[in-house]
């Protein structure tokens, strides 16, 4: 898992079938202090997550295509929760 910061969404109408009526996340991943932490990723969403939302990311083919519920889908990244505050260490 990992976190990041929702900074858009794509919209395709061409598309693999598995992936019809998810949303597609833009997401920025990012390191624990907040910064930057390597190249945008797409992401299905499946928590609900909107723009700047922080979230958790997970890049577990498996489980993101559980989420689809097709064993062959090209999904990788999945969005598995919003976070909603971190407590100060």
């Amino acid at each position: 898992m990992q976190v990041a910061r929702v900074i858009g969404h794509a919209v395709s109408t061409v598309k693999h079938f598995s992936l019809t009526g998810w949303k597609l996340l833009l997401v920025q991943p990012l390191h624990a202090g907040g910064e930057l932490d390597g190249d945008p990723l797409l992401a299905i969403d499946g928590v609900g997550a909107g723009p700047s939302d922080r979230v958790m990311i997970t890049s577990d083919g498996a489980s993101a295509r559980a989420m689809v519920k097709e064993r062959k889908s090209p999904v990788r990244w999945a969005v598995i929760g919003i976070i909603d505050s971190v407590p100060k260490a």
